[in-house]
This record gives structure tokens, sequence and C-alpha cells, in this order.
């Protein structure tokens, strides 16, 4: 049993980079395996191993300048959701390309999922879904606005251009584990709205906390490990990825002519080019031979490189 942690914290790191060889060590040492990343601004991540590997890591993280209040959301799986461990520098520890925005300073209210459901059915609140649109794809709250953006640092382009749709609106705003809702929220409050929310813990919290019969939940929540997406009670879904694109598939999708194992998929056949699909099938190719000699491949358990809790 692999335990798994979804972690971000906002705090200053003056030094981001000597941080990185003590994290990677004790992960390392631990047997844990995942991504995280350090930046000026904090620590973002998820990590997955032995419960005592997991346990030391979110111990040393805690001992970190300003981490003292860490909060993490935990999982389980069967199977190592990731194939090794990377601990990367970044400029933002989520991208959203606004130098001023601050976390740290002021954020919007934040909504228990007990008190989310109340919430987002008042006739007064505008509901948006700060994810990109794939993860959208899957699964959403009822009645939640999609941006319909490719990345995170596309929303605030999309806020200027459509704001006069909320006027006079209170904003509740959402994501996979609350860290794009710090930055979100932080915006609009720089940009004049008066009255902004968000739920507390995510989607993920929210899953694992409220009854299925209660939900106003649709459809599955994309995750950035190997389980790909993730119903109520965090049980794992029926989402696959695509390894050309990186994208969440149905197994239902993999029957569709246009899919090519570990190349393609109906989402992206007509997106990337012959010597794009001829990289991916030497890679498929490779991952194949790997499995075959029992070993692991480190492009067969990929997710999508930017982070998202």
């Amino acid at each position: 049993m692999y335990t798994i942690a979804a972690l971000y914290h906002f705090t200053r790191f003056a030094d981001p980079a000597a941080l990185k060889p003590g994290l990677l060590g004790l992960c390392q040492t631990g047997h844990v395996k995942g991504t995280l990343l350090l930046a000026r601004e904090g620590i973002n991540g998820t990590i997955a191993g032995p419960r005592a590997g997991i346990d030391a890591v979110l111990a040393h993280i805690r001992a970190l300048p300003g981490c003292a209040d860490l909060d993490w959301k935990e999982a389980t799986a069967d199977e190592p959701p990731f194939a090794r461990m990377k601990v990367r520098l970044k400029q933002e520890i989520v991208t959203m390309g606004q130098p001023d925005i601050d976390p740290r300073a002021r954020v919007g209210h934040y909504v228990e999922p007990e008190d989310w459901n109340d919430l987002i059915r008042q006739p007064d609140v505008a509901l948006i879904d700060t994810r990109n649109g794939y993860e959208v794809a899957i699964g959403t709250f009822e009645g939640a606005v999609d941006p319909k953006t490719d990345s995170f640092g596309e929303f605030p382009a999309w806020w200027e251009t459509n704001k006069h749709r909320f006027h006079n609106k209170r904003i509740a705003m959402f994501c996979t584990g609350g860290i794009r809702c710090e930055k979100s929220t932080n915006y609009l409050l720089g940009q004049g709205v008066q009255d902004v929310l968000h739920l507390k813990g995510g989607i993920l919290r929210y899953l694992e906390e409220t009854p299925q019969d209660d939900s106003t939940w649709q459809g599955d929540c994309f995750v950035f490990d190997s389980r790909v997406s993730v119903g109520h009670g965090l049980k794992i879904g029926p989402h696959e990825l695509c390894h050309g694109c990186r994208h969440p598939i149905l197994p239902d999708d993999k029957q569709r002519p246009e899919y090519e194992p570990g190349v393609c998929c109906h989402l992206c056949h007509d997106k990337t080019s012959e010597v794009d699909k001829s990289r991916f099938r030497e890679r498929q190719k490779q991952i194949t031979l790997s499995r075959e000699r029992g070993q692991d491949h480190l492009g067969s358990t990929q997710a999508p490189s930017s982070l998202g809790p």
C-alpha cells in the first residue's frame, strides 16, 4: 500500500535552491517518489511512498521556514503512482504569470465542504472552475462556468474579457486541491471584486467528505498522478492517460479508430506531426520492452507535467 500526499504552502524561501538537496536526499532514502516544486513563494507537489517515508518528508517540510502549519491531503494506492522523484526549482509553484500576486497577503473567504452546496445554489453567486479545459471535461460542479483555458496563466486574460458577466455577483471559485484558488482569489480581490470565496481543500476534500447522495459534483476529478481520476471517497476513476497528449480518456475511447497506444487518441491525433508520432511509437516500444523484462519505464507512469493540487 502506497500513501499519496498532495501538498502546497505559500511562504517566503530566501534560497529555494539550498533546500533542494536535503529534500531530494530524504525522499530517496525513504523510497518516496513524485514531484516537489520549490520557488521563492513556497512549495507545491504530490509524493507517494511507504508511510514512514511520507511521514519523514512531511516532518522535514514542516520544519522549513514558515511551514509549521503545512496542510496536505492523503490518499492510498495499491500500485506506485510515480516512477521517480523530482525536486524542481521554479519561478512560481503554480504558474499564473502575475508578479504582484501574493496569497500570503490576502485571499478569498474559505468555504468548508459541508457549506459549499448551500453557497453555490444562491442566486447571487457565480461559480467559476479555475482548472484547465481537459480537467473540466471529465467533471465539475453543477452550474460551474468553464473558462476553457489551456493553462492557469490564461485566467487573468479570460477574466478581463468576461468580467462584465459577473457584475453584482459574489464569486465562488474552486480547483483540485486549493492552490490555484489561493492565487485566483487574490487576483480578483486586486481587481476590485468585493466578495470572493473558494472551496477549502478543493475538490479533493469535497469528494472525500461529502456523501455522494448529497453531492453537487458531476463526473470525476483529474489528478496529477497515475490514478488519473478519482470520484467520491477518492475512489480511483475509470480514466487513463493518452501518452500522446497526456489528457484523460475513457476505456471506450481506446476503441475509436484514432487511438494508437502510446501515440495518440481522438483528442490529439490531428494535432501532432508524423515526426512526433514516430517518436511516440519508439517510446512506446521501449515501454513495452521494459515491461517484458519486468522493469519500470519512466514514460509509462508520467502524468501531465504541470501540478495542480
